[in-house]
């Protein structure tokens, strides 16, 4: 199952990122490139929630834990189909359900 099928199929996938850029942390809007991102040194779970596409650019709509005061009204479009961008699907997980 991809980490698309999971968000699509199931919901909510918790994943895990590198956060440790001041871009980041000051992110407002658009779609989230950072170019010095890196996909080894994920530090921060944070939860995608759905994926589109904005201005030509593919997308993970990712929730963050840093309350609504933080990014997007607490969310972030974190760049998606180029290189595994922050290492967001390094470390993914979703609850499997039972029969």
């Amino acid at each position: 199952v991809t980490q698309a099928q999971a968000v699509h199929d199931v919901g909510p996938v918790s994943v895990c990122i590198d956060a440790g850029h001041l871009s980041f942390q000051l992110y407002s809007s658009g779609v989230y490139y950072e170019p010095n991102c890196n996909p080894d040194a994920i530090n921060h779970a944070v939860l995608a929630v759905g994926y589109g596409t904005e201005g030509g650019s593919d997308y993970w709509l990712v929730k963050n834990s840093w309350g609504t005061g933080w990014g997007d009204g607490g969310y972030i479009k974190v760049t998606r189909n180029k290189d595994n961008h922050c290492g967001i699907a390094t470390q993914s997980c979703y609850p499997l359900h039972g029969h």
